[in-house]
């Protein structure tokens, strides 16, 4: 039998779930992990010095832990601009971008320094000469943080710390320029307590303290450096502590919030969501997979307890996605071995994650084998046969039939019957399990009804919507539904319109969040 999943009397404490999820977020942005913890800290304890409490020191908690929440929204864009979306973003971490020599001297010491000499100077000279690709990372970043955040119930004050997590005192923040007390105080504690945490892994304590005074009433409030200047000897603990955990469940601002566990699923959902974002073309997959899981569960008789389970681990399956660089999800030919061995290490990421805490703990073991095959040739284990639990088979052959019937880089979607002589080659191999496969065969022939569009959408339009979240130009939207480029241009200009979104992201996300996006 496999971990059991939490008991309905106790309920969830939200904070000891949002905490092991948000190391996820920390890999989705190429940071060490616990870098949302010790943010939140920061961002917290400055809050507790300005003499916040209750309801507005807990936005600024929940805020600041989940800071990272938009990080996949821009990943495709940035691996194009760059070559490698986590590099991009560690690159510039912590650096004031109104200031162009610090832009330079950093781009030049680190950005793509695996790239050939000739091919590195393009990749700055581009990243450089588009400095409006910074406003639209912001702007990326924050609507989907907005978004999930609301998927999550973490509260409109929350939703709009997160929206102003980038803009500056000064105006020349982002997305909307907001400047001095335009800006929430826990949007002006989040922005800054971010930087300082970045500042202090690259310089130290001392130093980072000295940077931050610099951008005292320009980037930052006199009032929040000062706060931070202030505090000198909580920043230099932070800057070596070994105990983030137990000191962010402490310090949350009573009283604890807790949910009931009827909610786990909706979690669960917002970061399935996260995940898939990072690449166009896994929009939607792993509510597919949960989806088809679950049916396959049914027609197996498995229990509701079963059911739950296997449910919520599909919908986390691929958590751990966000630590690989969009240079390897999104590349079109063979991978090389380092970068197959990125796509191994996912599952593993998934189920440390989800091990951290004993709210998701259950459900570590069947995110980490969802990989796993019965000859012992999958990942990361190389588990085989009989310590392969029954829901991990299910997992690993509705995962399998949703990808192959996706489209993906260097591959066309399959059509049913071709993904299914796929499946039982597999089980005939002895690779995947027979039953496993039988059961998603049977579930995967299932009628699907789809509920009214939703935002008056056409039928016509969410077919375009379904493409371009899934990063396909406008001309090649046109080929594959057979219609005109200008055409296609018109449908996503009534998308945009109806939906309220103004970038290809959030019409990603809107379309992820709306059951729009399945399998090809």
């Amino acid at each position: 039998m496999g971990s059991r999943a939490p008991s309905p009397a106790t309920g969830l404490r939200l904070a000891d779930v949002l905490a092991a999820l948000s190391l996820a977020t920390d890999l989705g942005v190429g940071a060490p992990m616990e870098t949302a913890l010790r943010t939140c800290l920061l961002a917290t304890a400055l809050g507790q010095r300005l003499g916040l409490g209750g309801a507005e020191l807990a936005t600024v908690y929940f805020a600041a832990l989940m800071r990272h929440l938009g990080c996949t929204a821009w990943a495709h864009e940035a691996a194009e601009l760059a070559g490698d979306d986590h590099d991009l973003l560690r690159t510039f971490e912590g650096v004031d971008r109104t200031r162009k020599s610090k832009l330079l001297g950093r781009a030049v010491a680190r950005l793509a320094p695996g790239q050939p000499a000739g091919a590195r100077v393009l990749t700055i000279a581009r990243v450089l000469t588009q400095p409006s690709a910074g406003n639209r990372l912001a702007a990326a970043q924050c609507a989907q943080a907005e978004a999930l955040a609301e998927d999550l119930g973490l509260g409109p004050a929350v939703v709009t710390a997160l929206a102003q997590m980038y803009e500056r005192h000064d105006g020349r923040g982002g997305p909307h320029h907001l400047r001095g007390e335009q800006i929430s105080l826990a949007g002006q504690l989040i922005h800054l307590a971010q930087v300082l945490e970045a500042l202090l892994r690259q310089l130290g304590p001392a130093r980072a303290l000295a940077e931050l005074e610099g951008r005292r009433g320009t980037q930052f409030s006199a009032a929040v450096v000062d706060a931070a200047l202030g505090s000198r000897d909580l920043v230099t603990e932070l800057a070596s502590s070994a105990t983030l955990w137990e000191q962010v469940l402490a310090i949350e601002p009573a009283p604890v919030r807790t949910v009931e566990l009827a909610h786990l699923p909706q979690i669960a959902l917002a970061f399935a969501r996260f995940a898939d974002l990072k690449s166009p073309h896994r929009v939607g997959h792993s509510p597919a997979v949960a989806a088809l899981a679950d049916r396959a569960a049914e027609r197996a008789g498995l229990s509701a307890e079963d059911r739950t389970r296997l449910r919520i681990s599909a919908l986390l399956h691929d958590l751990g996605t966000v630590s690989v660089s969009n240079a390897t999800w999104d590349h079109a030919g063979a991978l090389g071995a380092s970068a197959w061995e990125q796509v191994r290490l996912h599952a593993h990421y998934g189920e440390r994650i989800l091990a951290r805490s004993p709210l998701t703990q259950p459900f570590a073991a069947l995110v980490g084998g969802h990989h796993e095959r019965m000859d012992g040739s999958g990942y990361h284990r190389n588990a085989r046969g009989d310590s392969i639990e029954q829901l991990a088979r299910i997992l690993g052959a509705a995962d399998c039939w949703v990808a192959l019937t996706s489209r993906r880089p260097h591959r066309d979607a399959l059509a049913a019957p071709d993904a299914s002589q796929c499946l039982t080659r597999e089980a005939s191999a002895g690779r995947l399990c027979r039953d496993a496969v039988a059961l998603v065969q049977a579930a995967a022939g299932q009628p699907v009804t789809r509920a009214a569009l939703p935002a008056g959408l056409t039928e016509r339009e969410a077919e375009v919507l379904r493409h371009l979240a899934r990063g396909l130009v406008s001309k090649e939207i046109a080929s594959v539904l057979g219609i005109a480029t200008r055409t296609v241009k018109h449908h996503i200009e009534h998308i945009y319109e109806k939906t309220g979104v103004t970038t290809r992201a959030a019409a990603a996300l809107f379309a992820a969040r709306n059951d729009l996006v399945g399998p090809d």
